[in-house]
């Protein structure tokens, strides 16, 4: 079948299973040849081929609701609503996007790019479809990673208790992007050994009220009996003390088994779990037998092989970096603990914890308890450092002001994937760290331009004893450089010259740092003199240096790959005026919107982030010197 003339799910109604099972093949082979050269989310993908094939044959979107939790599991959504055609530009600039996206298609109701939110929406959604007499279904298709979120247990809790009719579709695949820990995980392993009971027992009790005069008194007592029964037969039945039907589980693989229950569901009133379980990479053995999920986000590969088609002698990640000077550190300093939300692979942290087995704690999907989690070590003379990706610090936001801050305790904030991280887009630039961070008193704020200073700066943070320290590190590759074999302590709030210059200043930090001077090479060419100062502490800000610079009067423009409004720019703007200097400043930044998906070059030239921007800017505003003079 050719996919990519699909334009509506309807054109699953009509067909039998024979017929799914082919085009569950075929979409299985486009989504690895597409993938192997766009890269995206092939493993979440692969494994929920079959459930959203009978998802859009039960229901019929958009009038019944599917909210995609994460979303990076929407692909075969995507080609069954119209956008096969379309993969080829897949997370690729101003293509199609590899979330849910509501301006790409009426099927796209909910973005999501973070997890443990859809079960929320759906109540909404739920909410305003009872106050307006609607008929629809509301099905939040959510992993058991996610369910770690306390955000979803929220909502859990809210929906029994309303008893709304919601279709809670549990996605099982034991694994979300890292190893899932927690009791709940425990506790839904219980449940996929139970197998049938709840179709069990509901066909027993169908067969007792059958029996003449005397089935309904039986089927009561039955009831009862199996009220008492299902916690034995069932461990735990969470779901339905908290007020679901429980469904399962299904064979998330298997057609029969999928519809059946899905009907089911469908005739049920009231709040519904549908227990589905599935396994990621399904249909591609090198994903199939990936057992620390390097499949579930991958850039381009070789089909018959798996090999990622990488270059072999690009330097360290930048979480590589990190992680291994805090390893270093951890070697010295038995007080320090590393904590990560489910990321110890994406933050690098797998070699820490196979040094440090009893130091490294995942606490799953859950930011704001690693936060709390973090003071709270940090209460007893301990240095955690707690690995995160900026986009996911925003979720603990609260706990970083009220638990860390506010307290004014050493935790050290390992903030990975700061500034723009491209083809996830914008539910993942990690933009706005700065603008909320430096806002928050006793809160250190650092960005290394290379992995030498980077090693120096994790030195410096485990030797701070005062209070919250944050390392703010981008996502891919570092530079290559050479190495200091001794540490040094950088002095808090110090800013270092990379370039001197007479006729204006350049400040700025970590990813900009190179294309401010190369901006400055160029303007030296046609005899201006550009000093570049690399302002490697966004908070505090060196006011030594910055009275020696304003005093000199000459034009200042600061960069930084965040937000303009309220970030590094607008602290020396407010240095200025707090000190009475007339400001004399030009801001580049990441504007006041949401930045799209793309390579980040491409966001760079986008947002005006480029050297031939840089010298342009400055251009204009050397010669109104003489003006100003």
């Amino acid at each position: 079948m050719d996919l990519c003339k699909i334009t509506d799910p309807s054109i699953l109604k009509d067909m039998n299973k024979n017929q799914l099972e082919e085009m569950a093949e075929d979409v299985r082979q486009f989504l690895i040849e597409n993938l192997s050269v766009t890269g995206g989310h092939l493993g979440a993908n692969l494994g929920v081929v079959e459930l959203t094939l009978a998802l859009h044959k039960v229901y019929k979107s958009p009038t019944d609701r599917l909210l995609w939790d994460v979303g990076h599991q929407s692909y075969i959504h995507k080609i069954l609503t119209g956008r096969g055609g379309q993969f080829e530009t897949l997370r690729q600039y101003q293509g199609l996007c590899g979330f849910p996206k509501r301006n790409e298609s009426e099927h796209d109701i909910w973005e999501t790019g973070h997890s443990s939110t859809s079960l929320s929406a759906a109540m909404g959604m739920a909410i305003a479809r009872d106050l307006k007499n609607e008929k629809h279904s509301i099905l939040p298709i959510i992993g058991d990673g996610a369910l770690t979120g306390g955000m979803a247990l929220e909502a859990l809790n809210h929906i029994g208790h309303e008893k709304k009719n919601v279709t809670v579709i549990l996605n099982d695949n034991e694994m979300s992007i890292a190893k899932n820990v927690g009791a709940l995980h425990g506790a839904l392993g219980r449940m996929r050994s139970a197998g049938k009971y709840n179709r069990a027992k509901d066909d027993l009790e169908w067969l007792l009220k059958k029996i003449p005069a005397v089935g309904g008194k039986i089927a009561q007592a039955a009831e009862r009996l199996k009220d008492s029964m299902k916690y034995f037969v069932v461990p735990g039945m969470f779901f339905e003390e908290l007020g679901f039907t429980y469904y399962g589980p299904v064979d998330g693989h298997d057609f029969d088994d999928l519809l059946e229950n899905l009907n089911y569901a469908k005739k049920t009133n009231g709040p519904v779990i549908v227990h589905v379980m599935t396994q990621k990479g399904k249909g591609y053995h090198p994903a199939e037998t990936d057992v620390k999920d390097k499949w579930h986000g991958v850039g381009p590969y070789k089909i018959e092989s798996g090999e990622k088609i990488k270059p072999t002698d690009a330097p360290p990640a930048w979480s590589s970096v990190i992680s291994e000077a805090l390893r270093v550190e951890a070697r010295k300093d038995k007080r320090i603990v590393a904590v990560t939300p489910a990321m110890i692979l994406g933050s690098k942290l797998d070699k820490f914890g196979e040094e440090f087995p009893d130091r490294l704690y995942d606490v799953g999907i859950a930011e704001q308890h690693a936060t709390t989690l973090s003071a709270g070590l940090a209460t007893q003379g301990m240095k955690p450092f707690l690995a995160i990706y900026s986009t996911f610090l925003q979720r603990g936001y609260d706990q970083v002001i009220h638990d860390v801050a506010r307290q004014n305790l050493n935790v050290i904030f390992g903030i990975d994937r700061s500034g723009l991280v491209g083809a996830d887009g914008e539910t993942h630039q990690g933009v706005f760290d700065v603008a909320f961070l430096r806002s928050v008193p006793n809160m250190i704020i650092s960005m290394p331009k290379d992995e030498n200073e980077a090693q120096h700066l994790v030195h410096t943070a485990v030797e701070y004893d005062d209070g919250p320290f944050a390392i703010r590190y981008p996502r891919g590759n570092a530079k290559g450089v050479n190495t200091d074999k001794e540490l040094q302590t950088i002095p808090i709030g110090s800013w270092e010259v990379l370039k001197e210059g007479k006729d204006a200043s350049i400040l700025t930090f970590g990813t900009t740092i190179d294309m401010a001077l190369e901006a400055a090479q160029h303007l030296e060419e046609d005899g201006l003199s550009i000093r570049v100062i690399n302002a490697r502490f966004i908070k505090p800000l060196d006011n030594a240096m910055l009275h020696d610079l304003f005093k000199e009067e000459i034009p200042v423009i600061t960069i930084e790959e965040a937000v303009l409004k309220g970030g590094f720019g607008s602290s020396v703007l407010e240095f200025a005026e707090e000190n009475g200097y007339t400001p004399w400043i030009k801001r580049m930044g990441v504007p006041d919107r949401f930045i799209e998906h793309g390579s980040v070059k491409k966001l760079w030239e986008e947002i005006g982030l480029t050297p031939e921007n840089i010298s342009k800017n400055l251009k204009e505003m050397i010669p109104t010197k003489k003006q100003r003079a």
